[in-house]
């Protein structure tokens, strides 16, 4: 079913931007098809980052939830996902997307390991309407035309270490890739200059000091911008060029429309991020945060009693 519903749909789409892409080099069909693949992906992606944005807005509102809950974890919990709900925010929102963008890299990585293992598969594997299509009709009896390169420079039926040692082409495809998924994370890490790193938790955890958990999250997160780009790298080092050059052209397509996202419908993205809650009192432990608040608001009416006293 896998192969069926996954790995042959995708390896199709591929080969049919390849056979009627001019000049029919397969890395630039690689890159067509990955640039095609974010933009169906594109309203998932913008749900994500309307999702990550808002999360960012809401480290002041999560700090005073922490102070008044004063160490009551239920609590803190309670109020911090009825704040949630009020904003329409989903903690794991960004999930379907990252379960999507796994299952395109499985299903891309099974078949273009198909057309290395034999290229020959580029006519069998395919749909019978795409092997009817002029220039697969022509790889049929002239498989030496089939161009597994990047504009004939770079061969990416290799892998950056292999048995002939590094091929530095295909490792500065691996290392680009990793660089780009770096700062894709980084795009969407909230900053503060206060924030703890993971071992500074882990030591004050050490000595007795409760640790806070958004605190924990962060430092995790921060750690994670660094683990993903060492793990890509690591995954695909010894993997054929097209792997990383869809991990590349993906990272890269992503970098562009995550700045886009972040800052088309700012009006709206703030609304959704700072709107003030528009009933405090559905979080009744909440009402403790909005103590300072209220004593602000309600200096400026005492003023009039004054002038009547010095009357």
């Amino acid at each position: 079913m896998y192969t069926t519903f996954i790995v042959k749909p995708l390896f199709n789409l591929l080969v049919l931007i390849y056979a009627y892409l001019p000049g029919h080099n397969f890395g630039f069909a690689l890159i067509i098809f990955t640039i095609l693949i974010r933009v169906l992906l594109w309203p998932l992606v913008k749900k994500q980052l309307h999702q990550a944005k808002a999360m960012r807005k809401l480290q002041p509102e999560l700090k005073k939830i922490k102070a008044a809950a004063k160490g009551d974890r239920q609590k803190e919990t309670k109020m911090t996902m009825e704040l949630y709900k009020e904003k329409g925010i989903n903690p794991v929102g960004t999930l379907p997307i990252f379960v999507i963008q796994i299952i395109v890299l499985l299903g891309l990585y099974s078949g273009i390991n198909r057309i290395i293992s034999n290229p020959k598969n580029i006519i069998s594997f395919s749909y019978a309407s795409i092997q009817h299509s002029p220039w697969i009709k022509h790889l049929a009896t002239n498989l030496h035309y089939f161009d597994n390169t990047l504009f004939g420079a770079i061969n990416l039926s290799r892998s950056a270490l292999g048995h002939g040692g590094v091929y530095w082409p295909a490792m500065i495809i691996v290392i680009l890739s990793a660089i780009s998924q770096y700062y894709q994370s980084k795009q969407l890490m909230p900053s503060s200059k206060d924030q703890k790193g993971l071992r500074e938790i882990l030591k004050q955890a050490g000595s007795g000091k409760p640790a806070d958990q958004s605190e924990v999250n962060a430092a995790v997160g921060k750690s994670t911008r660094f683990l993903l780009p060492v793990m890509i790298f690591l995954f695909t080092v010894n993997l054929a060029a097209d792997l990383s050059l869809y991990w590349l052209a993906s990272g890269v397509v992503a970098l562009i429309q995550q700045a886009i996202a972040l800052r088309e419908d700012e009006t709206e993205m703030e609304t959704i991020a700072e709107e003030p809650t528009k009933d405090i009192k559905k979080i009744p432990e909440a009402e403790i945060v909005e103590t300072k608040k209220t004593n602000k608001k309600s200096s400026p009416q005492n003023k009039p009693s004054n002038k009547r006293r010095k009357q």
